[in-house]
Parts: structure tokens; sequence; C-alpha cells
């Protein structure tokens, strides 16, 4: 093994996706800077931003590279990618390795002129897709879907007399979950896939129209929140204003928005499809103290997505809410640990335990999802170290039992340590007092009436999915 090795902790976060057409001719790098930037919690790997003129010679300017926003973009590189439509992402890696070629927004030159193209999700049927163009004569640059996409949109587009209808005609064809924002010369198109897994809203501020991922980017903009696009529909932005193509939606009750937006991945202060995540995290821990009630001192949340469950535990079982740990913000969601005999006190680095809170007091230990089971370990660990009588473990999600194909870095089954293991076990395993999992029915009091995906819980996919994992299939 080598000197030093990348540690990754916890679930893989989605992709966050950004676009900005400023109709007065504005510079827009800046405001998809900002957007991508409230994004960061999506993906940490890569970003990427590309522009256009669409009043001048058309041409794409991009800037993309592994890193955090702030690491690959600067005041220079921003000043220098000139245009008034703007389309950005920042990636965490679902499917495809960790390179700057697997990097976006994809900008794809062909005989129509230049597309740019940014993409959260995964598609179920990528693989055939992929072959199917291969065997056409397409040679593929990168080793990821989204790749797939935009040469589907590509070749539709010269066959058709615009490119919402390209995107449209390409959605026919592909599979999964997907939210996009696709820049043209002209336009700024936005899809959502039908059964709307993956997020995605628009916004306006003064003259310029944005779409992205979440809510809170459209805030930190300065920008007034407009509303979600719906699950299966094409949104396109010309300078005449906003229209709207529903032919793809299907009925409602087919829908199946990603529960783990509103457990975990969403920042606590968006608002995805009319739910607030802030009041379903609330919502998760009230039910969670309703079915697991214990004699405690003090509720605390393991930050950042445990936090906001753990005061809704604390609400609803009286118990004091307090905060136990100090999060290092400087580290991202993986880091390299400087030798191997350092593996058990890695989380250390994100996460150190304020003693004067827990010592000689029973906690009750909020957290958003146990996947392998080590995070959770070290950190009961450390708990017990600064002095906690008890730590009793509640998990705002059900135990994770399935892989997930729709663009959630959910592990093979014989990774989740929820597989293998009873919930008995796992206590014993991860040294709890004891242990609690959200119930699966109780999943619906967070987001009301919406029509959601569990699958990784119960195993019941909305669509047909492949046989095997997809999600690094062309690595």
């Amino acid at each position: 093994m080598s000197e030093f090795e990348e540690v990754t902790t916890g679930l893989g976060e989605e992709c966050g996706v950004f676009g900005a057409y400023d109709m007065d001719g504005g510079d827009v790098a800046s405001t998809v800077y900002y957007g991508l930037f409230a994004l960061q919690h999506r993906g940490q790997e890569s970003c990427g931003i590309a522009v256009t003129d669409t009043y001048g010679k058309r041409k794409v300017l991009s800037k993309k590279g592994l890193g955090h926003v702030n690491d690959v973009f600067d005041r220079e590189s921003l000043t220098e990618l000139k245009g008034n439509l703007g389309v950005g992402h920042v990636r965490y890696s679902t499917a495809g390795a960790t390179r700057v070629e697997n990097a976006q927004p994809l900008v794809i030159n062909y005989v129509k002129g230049t597309l740019a193209i940014a993409h959260n999700g995964n598609l179920t049927n990528a693989v055939e897709l992929r072959k199917e163009l291969e065997y056409t004569g397409a040679i593929f640059q990168t080793t990821i879907d989204s790749e797939v996409i935009a040469y589907h949109i590509a070749r539709e587009r010269l066959n058709t007399p615009t490119a919402e209808i390209a995107v449209r005609n390409a959605m026919k064809k592909i599979k999964g979950a997907y939210a996009l924002v696709i820049s043209s010369p002209r336009k700024m198109i936005g899809a959502r896939d039908p059964w709307g897994f993956k997020p995605l809203c628009i916004g306006k501020r003064d003259n310029t129209y944005l779409l992205a991922s979440e809510s809170c980017a459209i805030a930190a903009v300065g920008a007034e929140f407009v509303r979600d696009v719906k699950p299966g529909e094409i949104v396109t932005i010309t300078k005449n204003g906003i229209s709207s193509d529903m032919s793809m939606a299907i009925p409602e009750e087919e829908q199946a928005r990603c529960i783990f937006e509103y457990i975990y991945f969403a920042r606590t202060d968006s608002t995805i499809d009319n739910v607030n995540v802030y009041h379903a995290r609330i919502t998760a821990g009230k039910a969670l103290a309703e079915s697991y009630p214990v004699e405690a001192d003090l509720v605390v949340g393991v930050p950042d997505s445990g936090l906001v469950a753990a005061k809704g535990y604390s609400e609803a079982s009286g118990i004091p809410y307090g905060m136990a740990f100090h999060k290092n913000s400087y580290v991202g969601r993986t880091f390299i640990k400087p030798t191997q005999s350092e593996r058990e006190s890695s989380v250390k680095i994100k996460l150190n335990v304020i003693e004067e809170v827990v010592k000689g007091k029973r906690i009750v230990m909020v957290d958003d999802s146990i996947v392998r089971g080590t995070t959770c370990a070290n950190i009961i660990k450390m708990l017990k170290k600064a002095g906690a009588t008890e730590v009793h473990v509640r998990i705002s999600s059900p135990p994770f039992l399935y892989p997930c194909y729709f663009g959630t870095d959910v592990p093979s089954n014989e990774q989740l340590i929820a597989h293998s293991h009873t919930t008995e076990q796992i206590r014993e395993m991860i040294g709890a007092d004891s242990l609690g999992y959200m119930e699966i029915d109780k999943l619906k009091d967070m987001v009301g009436d919406l029509k959601y995906c569990d699958a990784c819980f119960t195993g019941k996919y909305p669509i047909e999915v492949p046989n095997e994992d997809v999600s690094h299939a062309f690595d």
C-alpha cells in the first residue's frame, strides 16, 4: 500500500447543475460560479463552466478541473469566460472515474453548432446506448453516461428543426435519472426525467433566467425562485422568454423522486417540489423519537445532515438538543490520511467531539444513514472516549439493503452492512447501546403526497433496472 491513501466517508453525493442566461447580454460566468459554490455539497471531485455569447460569434469558452469550485476558478479565469449564456456543473462520480476528461459540462462541436451539457443522474440503459453509438462510428472521449446523452441530442438535432425537439427525441431513448442543463448557440434548455428522480428548478433575477439543482443556489445569487421544473418537462429559454414542453410527462402516481434528497443530499435551506428540506428532516427526527424513545440527557446530530433530524428528535422527546461535534469545514468528502495505522482515527480529521458537552451524559446520536458502519463506529468510540456513558444511535433513513441505479453512490450489496446483518448485530458491531432506523412507512410523512423512490431500502424499483451495476460500466 502507498504511504498516502484516500479516505472516503459516508455516502456519495449526487452532482449539481446550474445555468444562467442574461437577456441583456451581460457576462454570467461569475453568477454560475456562485451558483456552483452553493451546490458544492452535491459534488466535490470536479467542476466546470462553459459560456457562450448569444449576440456574438457564439463560440463556447469553457474551463473545468478537478477539485472544489474555488480551487478551479479564480477572478482571472472567470473574467476570461465572456458570454451571456452559461452552464456549470459540480461532480461527484457516480459513473466514470475521477479524471479531468470526465468533468462537466461536456462541450460538443457538431455540424449545427456547439452544445454544452451538464447532467446530474445516472442512466439505466447507458451501456446499450453507448454500444449502439460505437457501432455507428461514435468515438467517446469520456467514461461517463452524460456523453451518451450529448451524442443522442446532437444526432437528433441533425433531423429536427430545433434543439428542444432534439432533446425531447433523445429523452425517448434514454432511461433512468437525469436533470439536464443544456446551452445551444441561442438557447438554454432544462430537462428533467419523467419520474422526477433528480431535482431542477427555475429562478429569475432582473432579465437573467436561471436553472439549478436546488433552490438554495437560486437564493445564493440574489434571484427569485420561480418554480420547479416538473418531472418530464423540457423548458426552453430564449431571448423571447420561457416555454414549456410536457409531452414526456407520465402520470403523477408513477413519479419517483429520490427520497434521499430530503434525508441527506439537499442543503437544509432548499425546497424541492414544494417540500421544505428543513421541515422534512425535523419530521424525520420526530418520527424517530416516537418509534424509539429512550432515557437520555442530550440529543446530538452528526454534521451536517444529522443536525436537523436531531433537533426534531429533541423537540418530540423533550430531551435537550446540544452540539457535540466540531466539524472541520476545510476537509472535502475525500481526504488523504498519512499512514495505515491511522485508519481508525481518520474520522477525527473531519470531526472532533466537544468533551465538555458529552462527559458523564447519556447521548442520543442522530445521523442520516449507516452504509458500511465504520464511520459510525468511530464516532461512537470517540463519544465514549470523551466520557459519554451511553450512546443511543438513531438513523433518519431505513437500512440500505439494495443498490441504487439512479445516481446515488450506494455501494454493492456486499458492502452494505445492513444487507448481511440484523439491526442487533449492527448495534453490537458499531458499539451503540441501542440502535433505531427510520421505519419505511414513516418516510411518507417527510414529503406528504409526493411520490418518491425508496428502492435502496425496499428493492422496489420504479423502472426496470439492469442486471448489473451500471455505475462503473465504462471504467
